[in-house]
């Protein structure tokens, strides 16, 4: 069994892809970690990424997922077709950068604390900047979700206070610490935890899964923790943001309307238990 499977969910995405594994092998190149790399196929090759893999990458598995299953349910059939000790979930736009070896560094902090579930690392946008990428579980966080997202929240001044606290801006991110959830774009779980607990919650198309994940984690005594010291650039493109209004964005932006089911979704299942569990 390999150390790691880290899994690319591709949808028409070929260049972004082929760029994010190349970071990644060149990340665990002669180190002990032993990985596997999968890039599991939502678009049916249309973007020619089986055979853009076998030229330009050819140590990466490809799967086809035989059409669009979702992020979930893409990330879950990837993990369990390589079976590893942990399973990490990277966005297509993140980047590693060279010789920073995050991913035998996410292996050892996991090692090294065998009560934690799922972790993730630092995120920080190409120019630098902090991305909050850990949140809460408390309901006004969660009921204020959805109009961040749709950048609803910049017209409403009472709403901040709630936007500060879902993004965890009262906390220094340059310290590790237990978080209620952690961003999917650059998840680790433990191999396990998810024996316990589950894969991803496949009714989630997109959206919320890794909510969802890290609350079942705390659910099942696995704590989640954020990561300072480990980095990862993350573009962050938010396309359940780029139609503005919240009427515009139901009407015209099929992404706005999947996140918002999957809001809808979340707050139905795990009704009664939405509170901060690393607080």
């Amino acid at each position: 069994m390999t150390d790691i499977t880290i899994v690319f969910v591709n949808f028409r995405m070929k260049s972004d892809i082929l760029r994010a594994a190349k970071a990644v092998f060149a990340d665990i190149a002669g180190g002990p970690v032993t990985a596997s790399v999968v890039v599991v196929d939502n678009s049916d090759n249309v973007d020619g990424i089986k055979e853009a893999l076998a030229s330009e990458v050819p140590e990466a598995h490809y799967l086809d997922a035989g059409g669009n299953i979702g992020f979930g349910k893409g990330n879950t059939l990837g993990f369990k077709a390589f079976p590893a000790r942990y399973y990490f979930a990277l966005n297509r736009d993140t980047d590693i950068a060279p010789g920073t070896k995050v991913i035998e560094r996410l292996v050892t902090f996991m090692d090294e604390h065998p009560t934690v579930g799922i972790c993730g690392p630092k995120l920080h946008y190409p120019d630098g900047r902090l991305q909050y990428s850990c949140y809460r579980f408390d309901l006004p966080s969660l009921l204020i979700k959805p109009l961040r997202h749709m950048e609803i929240d910049k017209r409403l001044p009472f709403s901040k206070k709630y936007v500060d606290r879902l993004l965890m801006t009262d906390f220094n991110h340059e310290e590790t610490r237990p978080v209620d959830w952690v961003l999917g774009a650059a998840l680790v779980a433990r191999s396990e935890a998810v024996q316990q607990v589950g894969w991803f919650d496949d009714r989630y198309f997109m959206y919320l899964e890794d909510a969802d994940w890290c609350h079942s984690m705390w659910e099942s005594g696995w704590k989640v923790y954020y990561v300072h010291n480990i980095a990862i650039m993350h573009v962050y493109e938010r396309q359940s943001a780029q139609v503005p209004g919240f009427f515009r964005a139901v009407l015209k932006n099929k992404l706005a309307r999947i996140h918002g089911a999957s809001w809808i979704r979340y707050l139905l299942k795990w009704f009664g238990k939405h509170r901060s569990y690393a607080e």
